[in-house]
């Protein structure tokens, strides 16, 4: 009995110390690479951009014109639908950022970002 004793007073040792410092803690939700898993979405565009800037939907190469027509399209049937980016290592931000434009100005806000995982 008594060493049982001894263990829960350790305890509430260790919970009033550690007690203030959880409720200082940041809490966030960081994203992480290695454990994503593929998105469950009921409807998805496959949107590709190589290290040249040129879009792909599907693996068929679209216009940026053609693209935007499509988004504003999958947005009115389905508002829901999610966008799968793979966007080449290559490719600067602001172009990038330029067709998450595009998304968002067609009506659709869900946006996944494909990416693979490091060799282990």
């Amino acid at each position: 009995m008594t060493p049982l004793i001894d263990v829960m007073l350790v305890l509430l040792v260790i919970f009033i110390i550690a007690a203030p410092l959880m409720a200082t803690s940041l809490r966030l939700d960081l994203p992480q690479a290695t454990g994503a898993t593929p998105s469950s979405a009921p409807t998805t565009l496959a949107l590709a951009m190589d290290d040249q800037g040129r879009l792909f939907l599907a693996s068929d190469p679209i216009s940026p014109e053609a693209l935007r027509a499509r988004i504003r399209q999958a947005a009115q049937s389905n508002p829901a639908t999610e966008v799968q980016l793979r966007a080449d290592r290559g490719v600067p931000y602001g172009e990038v950022a330029t067709v998450i434009g595009w998304i968002q100005e067609g009506g659709l806000s869900r946006i996944g970002f494909v990416t693979e995982s490091p060799p282990r």
